[in-house]
């Protein structure tokens, strides 16, 4: 936990990250041609431009929803993926996955993207996808926050800001909305730092390199004063900065354990105060057969399973172990990314998308916090193992360990790396400008996209390598077998039957967590016939001894979940004649009938 502290600080206080957008170059956006490219980031635009694209290249295959808009009119889309052919969308175990839920966190778009671009080309191609797409259904959101990404970027911005959805907010509580943001003082499109000399400060030039502030050792004085992001006093308060857009988090404003501001910062002034957010839950709850879920963020490298908070109590040991199998095989498919327990490795969150999922829609809920530091290393293989093999001996940084003077050292090694890969179009060299508060300072340092996000060489491998992930627990999603495996005259006119249902894969048919609340219905597995009436019938426990766990009432219906690698037995007692039907329906797994004859 505590090196994760420091990994994520590292990230927060300034983690260089290249992108395939540059400040000095930007001519355009590109063509979005089908299949899609992923050496670029998406605008809002073309989100929206690929999404129609996709639908229209294959719409035997797809359904474009509107979800519903943004809080500034924006569409929200969907992007529904099912083979009708092969069964109702509604019948087949259900997989969603979303992204981009703060605005600025752009790459979880893209992998939302590359998840649904994957699967239509090669449906057909590869036999695994398209047996995939022949049993599930994907629900694919690229963009939830709308409004935070198309503001991303045409707006200037620094990596961190733009997070929040568009939901006006007094900041400043001076009866104003939204009236001094960040302000693009040179028009460059960046929000970047000012900085001004002072013989007073706390900051000096690095000497090994001018483009570095660095902090003052206690006690000694400085020559520059850091003023934070570019702005100026918009609503001539004396202040600058203090009521950007916002602050609304998307992903504190969900209906499930939701906590008021001064509990959870962001959280809005009720639960889906967002009305995107609103729609989108919405339409969850319109899909029932939705049995795992991912929503993709940035940054640090996590797979992150529920519960966000501790007073929420640990999930059942069952649903834990889904989780674990999982979550470990994520891993392996992402190395370096880590499986993570969200409250207790990380921290707490109220009100977010995975407790919702997990909670109110039932099923399993795994979020994808994208992007690893140390991939942006410019140092070579053996000074990289050494680090770790250090690290691993000293067990880690402890957080109270961490120097923030060595924060220029961790600043040097990036420019390194942005010097020599990205030829230094991700830094704006410090430049004079004039004021109207301050008169003489200087804007530089990081642009927006050098934060956050990798760089545009790295795209592929990151969209390609977590796409995998969810089809990997698409391929856990429930797979229901039936087998009517005995059929034996004991009687005049009476019959034992024997049902087997199985399932082959990891994930059960109903959360151990929706069970123990009651979201929803268990799976069914209903006897009946013309003819026929059912005497008893109950779980098969010993078939060699005839230990049966009848039902007391109406045995011609059982109530079930069938856990993942198993397999369950029911008999039936049943006189009569002609056909007995077996119907087994489930809300993650479809429907199977079987039907015999009694001769």
């Amino acid at each position: 936990m505590k090196k994760l502290f420091v990994i994520l600080l590292a990230v927060v206080l300034g983690t260089l990250l290249l992108t395939g957008t540059s400040p000095k170059q930007k001519t355009g956006d590109p063509e979005v041609t089908v299949p899609l490219r992923f050496d670029y980031y998406y605008s809002y635009e073309m989100v929206c431009e690929a999404l129609e694209k996709l639908h229209k290249a294959y719409p035997q295959l797809t359904r474009l929803d509107l979800v519903g808009k943004s809080d500034e009119g924006r569409a929200i889309y969907a992007l529904t993926i099912n083979n009708p052919k092969t069964g109702n969308e509604n019948d087949k175990p259900g997989i969603y996955a979303d992204g981009n839920i703060h605005g600025n966190e752009i790459q979880a778009s893209e992998v939302c993207l590359y998840l649904a671009d994957y699967l239509l080309k090669n449906y057909g191609v590869i036999d695994e996808i398209t047996k995939l797409v022949d049993k599930k259904s994907f629900y694919i959101i690229p963009s939830v926050n709308v409004d935070g990404r198309y503001h991303f970027f045409h707006d200037g911005q620094h990596s961190s800001s733009g997070r929040t959805i568009y939901v006006p907010v007094d900041d400043d509580r001076d009866g104003l909305i939204d009236e001094d943001p960040f302000d693009d003082l040179d028009g460059d499109g960046n929000i970047c730092r000012m900085r001004k000399k002072d013989p007073n400060g706390s900051f000096i030039v690095d000497p090994d390199d001018p483009r570095i502030m660095k902090s003052v050792e206690p006690g000694k004085k400085g020559d520059y004063i850091m003023l934070g992001f570019e702005g100026i006093d918009n609503d001539g308060d004396g202040r600058i900065n203090e009521d950007v857009p916002g602050y609304v988090d998307g992903n504190r404003n969900f209906g499930f354990d939701w906590q008021p501001p001064y509990v959870q910062n962001g959280a809005g002034e009720y639960p889906f105060q967002g009305v995107g957010l609103k729609a989108i839950a919405e339409y969850v709850m319109k899909h029932p057969n939705i049995c795992m879920a991912w929503t993709f963020h940035n940054t640090g490298g996590m797979y992150l399973r529920g519960p966000s908070s501790k007073l929420l109590g640990e999930y059942p040991i069952s649903d834990v172990q889904v989780y674990d199998y999982i979550g470990k095989q994520a891993e392996r498919i992402t190395p370096g990314y880590r499986y993570l327990l969200s409250w207790k490795d990380l921290y707490t969150t109220y009100g977010d998308s995975g407790e919702f999922m997990a909670n109110l829609a039932g099923c399993f809920s795994l979020v994808g916090e994208l992007s690893i530091t140390k991939d942006e290393s410019f140092k070579t293989f053996a000074e990289n193992q050494k680090e770790a093999i250090d690290s691993a001996k000293k067990g880690g940084e402890d957080e109270e360990d961490f120097d923030f003077m060595r924060y220029s050292d961790l600043e040097k090694e990036h420019l390194k790396y942005q010097d020599n890969l990205a030829q230094g179009e991700l830094f704006v060299d410090w430049h004079p400008y004039k004021h109207p508060v301050y008169g003489d300072i200087e804007i530089g340092g990081w642009v927006k996209y050098s934060q956050r996000m990798p760089p545009a060489f790295m795209i592929k491998d990151m969209v390609h390598r977590n796409a995998s992930a969810v089809i990997f627990s698409a391929k856990q999603t429930p797979e229901v077998s039936m087998e009517v495996f005995e059929t034996k005259k004991i009687g005049d006119d009476l019959y034992r039957i024997r049902v087997r249902l199985g399932n082959a894969n990891a994930i059960p048919t109903m959360t151990a967590l929706a069970e123990k609340q009651n979201l929803y219905p268990k799976d069914m597995l209903k006897v009946s016939g013309k003819n026929i009436r059912v005497i008893a019938g109950g779980v098969l426990r010993d078939k060699y001894t005839d230990q049966v766990s009848y039902k007391d009432k109406r045995p011609e219906v059982q109530f079930l979940l069938i856990y993942g690698f198993s397999t369950f037995e029911y008999q039936f007692l049943v006189s009569g004649s002609g056909s007995v039907s077996f119907d087994y329906s489930s809300r993650h797994a479809g429907k199977i009938t079987r039907t015999i004859q009694l001769q």
